[in-house]
C-alpha cells in the first residue's frame, strides 16, 4: 500500500452519507456487467476513472446534492496502464484519511474462464504486448492486483456466475441496503467442485450423515423439509450448530470493529446439494435473528451430477 499524501486533509470535510463502491479487479471478471446491474439498482456509475479524481468526484457529487450523496460506484483498473495500480491504492488511502465511508469490491475469476471470455469477445487484454500470450497477460495482471485484492471488503468470484446470477448476487448485497454494520453472505458449495475463492470463512460439514444415501431423500435438496429435518435434527448437527453459532457471535463483532463491511461464509459438503444447503439456510436464518443483514445462495445445488 502506498503512503498517504500529506495534503489529504484538504478533503477531510467530505463525509458522504450515500453508499460508495470502488470496483476493481481482474480484466474479464465482469466489471462491465456490474456497472449495468448497479445502474439498474439506482447507482451513479463512473467507469475507468483516474484515481486522482476519486475524491474530487465524490466531493462534487456531495455538493451537487446538498451534502446528500446518492449511491455511486467508481470503477478503476489496469486499463489505463500498470502505473495506475499503485495510484488506486494511494487514492484509497487518501479517502480513508478523509473519513470517506466506502467499500472496495474486487472482481475475480479463474484464468480459464477469463481466457474463454477473451476468446469469445475477441478483444485484446489491456496488458497485451507483441509476443505475449493472453494467459501471460492474465498472470501478470493477477500479480499486479494482489495488493488491491488484499484490501478488498468484498471479493466476487464470477467463475461460476452467469450474468443473471451476478445481478442477483449484487441485488442481495446492495439493493435497498439501509443496514448499519457488517453484512454477511452464506453460500453452500460442493468440495468436489472446488472451494469458493472469495470466502472469508470456510466450514466443511462432510462429517455429518449424508442424506444422499437415504433413498427417499436422494433426489431432494437441502431446501426441502425432509432433507432439512434429517440434517438439522441430527444430534451431531445440533451440537455443531451450537458451537459454530457461538463462534460466529464472537467473530462478527470483532470483524466489524476492525472495519470489515462484509463477511462471506462458505458451507461445504461433498456435492453441495443436501447437507451444506440445509445448513446454509439454517445459519442464514440464525444470523438474521441476531440482526445481521444476511443473504444465502447455493452455488452447486443445481449442478448435473452422477454421484453426490
Amino acid at each position: 500500500m502506498s503512503e498517504k499524501r500529506n495534503d489529504s486533509s484538504k478533503n477531510a470535510h467530505v463525509k458522504p452519507k450515500g453508499k460508495i463502491l470502488i470496483i476493481t479487479g481482474m480484466s474479464g471478471a465482469g466489471k462491465s456487467q456490474v456497472i449495468m446491474a448497479l445502474e439498474d439498482m439506482g447507482f451513479f456509475c463512473v467507469d475507468n476513472l483516474p484515481p486522482a479524481l476519486f475524491s474530487k468526484i465524490i466531493e462534487g457529487m456531495t455538493l451537487a446534492n446538498n451534502n446528500n450523496l446518492p449511491k455511486m460506484a467508481i470503477v478503476a483498473d489496469v486499463r489505463a496502464g500498470v502505473e495506475v495500480i499503485p495510484q488506486i491504492e494511494e487514492a484509497l488511502s487518501e479517502l480513508r484519511a478523509a473519513g470517506v465511508d466506502f467499500q472496495v469490491i474486487f472482481m475475480e475469476a479463474s484464468d480459464k474462464i477469463i481466457l474463454d471470455r477473451y476468446k469469445e469477445n475477441r478483444r485484446p487484454h489491456p496488458l497485451s504486448r507483441q509476443g505475449q500470450s493472453t494467459l501471460q497477460c492474465v498472470q501478470e495482471e493477477r500479480h499486479l492486483m494482489e495488493g488491491l485484492r488484499g484490501c478488498a471488503d468484498i471479493i466476487i468470484d464470477t467463475t461460476e456466475f452467469t450474468n443473471q446470477m451476478l445481478t442477483k448476487h449484487l441485488e442481495q448485497l446492495f439493493i435497498d441496503d439501509n443496514t448499519v454494520g457488517i453484512t454477511v453472505s452464506v453460500t453452500s458449495f460442493g468440495f468436489k467442485y472446488g472451494i469458493p475463492i472469495d470466502a472469508d470463512l470456510v466450514m466443511d460439514v462432510r462429517f455429518l450423515p449424508n442424506p444422499y444415501y437415504i433413498s427417499e431423500l436422494k433426489s431432494l435438496s437441502g431446501l426441502e423439509k425432509p432433507v432439512a429435518d434429517y440434517v438439522i435434527k441430527n444430534d451431531t448437527t445440533r451440537e455443531f450448530l451450537r458451537l459454530y453459532m457461538k463462534l460466529l457471535r464472537y467473530l462478527l463483532p470483532h470483524y466489524q470493529t476492525e472495519g470489515k463491511k462484509h463477511i462471506s461464509i462458505a458451507i461445504g459438503c461433498t456435492g453441495g446439494r443436501h447437507r451444506s444447503v440445509a445448513l446454509a439456510e439454517h445459519i442464514g436464518k440464525r444470523l438474521r435473528s441476531l440482526g445481521y443483514s444476511t443473504s444465502v445462495s447455493h452455488r452447486d445445488m443445481e449442478r448435473k451430477r452422477e454421484r453426490v
